[in-house]
């Protein structure tokens, strides 16, 4: 703790320093991946690993000490660059639909705790090489966006004494999550995007972090997510494979503030966004987007899925929402089995590669050494209003060079495959980037309702 507390001093004095919208337009989405292992199996695991610990975090969100959900900087996640500051410095941020407060590094010290890359090697931004760069203030009504339940009558104690030039701060913040944490203390600064300035953006100024060498931008239904901050209607992305890991191969982010039409998208397919039942009272259940997952099918035959697995109860639990920030899809162990089940049923040609489950976790796993043309079974989403989402196979099973054979796995996960008992509250299916790879997907957010359609994305 003691470590902590001079890390923000030091923030503090980094920082003591002295609205339109954008227009449309693109930024270039590239795969943000820092995986630390050379060896296959272990990178698979690694994957796997992470995108369990990412869904527990999300599905026992409304327990955490923040409104926000940060995303894993490890483990094939997806970054932009965003331009923050006068004059503007240019910094990546991963790109995450699973929470709504948005951070950086922010300090040339930047310590972070078990990362791959060193903190020197690290992107941050500098608040005293900016003009614009201001500590949020304590009765700013944006530090309620921070931090749950904040009264400023309590909180904001010498503002109450001192009426005016009030110098207090809005309190700093520490966010867990399930690898890590990072913390440091909210500012505004103006945001820089196609020739618009956007003065007094809310953004975290972190100075240290456990697992996270690289800010997130959020992109969640909350207020203070970036596209709440920016008045923005609709905003779509492409994201590549990732079979274009670690290369310059990027794909695109767009976003529309002035999209007030019903006019759909051509050749896109649509489902309704849906609101979680208890949305209002939670903070976190409300950054999510919800789909109507409503019909899962393996080789053209319905998997058996109940209803209730599909559907958020009348506590908030249950149900599908698409996160950017996670890699592998995750299903609650109920709707995993059935679909785990009816690969290995139907795959007879390929004999299962138990080496490679025990290490991985994943499950089923199957040995294709020495075909030429891997058939597996198809998978098909299918969405309330009759959206139906047929899936490349790449999107689905993960390839593995085992270096005695070949293997591909199911890239979906579920609690126990290699993390603890399974949780039963929050969603139960999670729709993870892993599975959007080459889909152009868009979250119309005046109409309520999420597109998608086929396309190549580099």
């Amino acid at each position: 703790m003691a470590s902590s507390s001079s890390h923000l001093l030091f923030l503090v004095l980094l920082c003591s320093i002295s609205s339109s919208y954008p227009t449309t337009g693109t930024i270039p989405v590239s795969v943000f991946n820092t995986i630390p292992h050379s060896d296959p199996l272990q990178r698979l695991s690694h994957l796997a690993f992470t995108s369990i610990a990412r869904a527990r975090h999300l599905k026992n969100a409304q327990n955490a000490p923040t409104s926000t959900t940060p995303l894993f900087a490890y483990s094939g996640a997806y970054s932009i660059s965003l331009s923050f500051g006068t004059p503007p410095q240019s910094i990546p941020m991963l790109l995450d639909t699973g929470s709504s407060f948005s951070w950086f590094p922010c300090t040339k010290r930047y310590v972070c705790r078990h990362c791959s890359v060193s903190s020197t090697g690290i992107s941050s931004f500098i608040p005293k090489e900016s003009s614009s760069a201001k500590i949020l203030g304590c009765v700013n009504p944006k530090c309620g966006w921070v931090h749950q339940s904040f009264d400023p009558t309590t909180s904001c104690q010498e503002c109450q004494l001192q009426k005016t030039n009030c110098t207090q701060t809005c309190p700093p913040y520490i966010i867990l999550y399930g690898l890590g944490s990072t913390g440091g203390i909210p500012m505004v600064e103006t945001l820089n995007m196609s020739h618009k300035k956007i003065s007094d953006f809310l953004v975290g100024c972190s100075l240290f972090s456990s697992s996270q060498p690289a800010g997130v931008a959020g992109f969640g239904r909350g207020v203070s997510s970036l596209p709440s901050q920016l008045g923005i209607k609709k905003f779509s992305y492409c994201l590549v494979s990732h079979k274009f890991d670690n290369t310059p191969k990027s794909g695109f982010l767009s976003m529309d503030p002035e999209s007030h039409s019903n006019k759909k998208t051509g050749n896109f397919s649509y489902t309704p966004m849906l609101k979680n039942p208890v949305r209002a009272g939670n903070s976190a259940l409300s950054d999510y987007y919800y789909v109507g997952l409503r019909r899962i099918t393996v080789g053209g035959q319905k998997v058996k899925v109940s209803y209730q697995q599909l559907s958020p109860d009348s506590n908030g639990n249950g149900g599908t929402i698409v996160d950017s920030g996670s890699t592998f899809t995750y299903m609650n162990q109920a709707v995993f089995d059935m679909v785990s089940n009816a690969f290995s049923e139907q795959v007879k040609e390929y004999k299962r590669a138990d080496t490679v489950e025990s290490q991985t976790g994943l499950r089923p796993c199957f040995d294709v050494t020495g075909h030429d043309a891997v058939k597996l079974p198809a998978l098909t989403l299918h969405f309330k209003g009759g959206a139906e989402m047929p899936l490349p196979l790449e999107n689905y099973f993960f390839a593995v060079d085992d270096v005695q054979k070949e293997v591909v796995c199911l890239s979906m996960v579920t609690d126990n495959t290699l993390v603890g008992p399974e949780l039963i509250s929050g969603p139960s299916v999670i729709l993870g980037n892993f599975l959007m790879q080459n889909f152009h997907v868009e979250y119309d957010l005046t109409n309520e309702r999420f597109g998608f359609r086929q396309k190549s994305c580099s």
